[in-house]
């Protein structure tokens, strides 16, 4: 891609991903609307969990998503997304999720990973992520997405915050 777009469009797209979040409402692809490229998405993640932790939540954690071959193909994307995990996105072992909160939900079988030490790549080995794990536990991720029906690229569903 030529040229980036504005900051200012960037962050744009990050208010109105907020608010779509805010209202519980869809907004179309944003790849249809401006050429993006994974940079300008991860910016626009920035701006969007920016606004969340404004609005009160605070960061828990690391998420890396769509990191089998068949989801890839599923969703049309071609490589894992990485987002943050708020503390809004926790519900506890033996809690109830509020789905009326959610717009378009998929849960998926995942495991969660709780770190004793930091992973600073590039170079990270089997071995590290293991010496740095405290403890491996079964989850379920229920996935939400702002862009309408779930028509996501990459730079969609990085930008929404995998």
């Amino acid at each position: 891609m030529s040229s980036s777009p504005s900051p200012d469009v960037l962050d744009g797209f990050a208010a109105e991903l907020f608010e779509a979040w805010r209202t519980r409402t869809t907004i179309p692809p944003l790849r249809d609307r401006t050429a993006l490229s994974l940079a300008d998405a991860y910016a626009i993640q920035q701006g969007f969990i920016r606004r969340r932790i404004d609005a009160g939540e605070t960061p828990v954690g690391k998420k890396i998503g769509v990191t089998s071959k068949p989801v890839q193909d599923m969703l049309g994307v071609d490589q894992p997304d990485f987002g943050q995990l708020l503390s809004g996105m926790v519900v506890a072992d033996g809690g109830v999720l509020p789905v009326g909160g959610l717009i378009q939900p998929k849960a998926e079988a995942e495991l969660a990973f709780k770190l004793k030490a930091d992973l600073i790549g590039p170079g990270i080995t089997a071995a590290d992520v293991i010496a740095a794990t405290e403890w491996v536990a079964p989850c379920i991720e229920v996935v939400d997405s702002r862009i309408e029906g779930w028509n996501i690229r990459i730079v969609d569903t990085v930008a929404d915050n995998a």
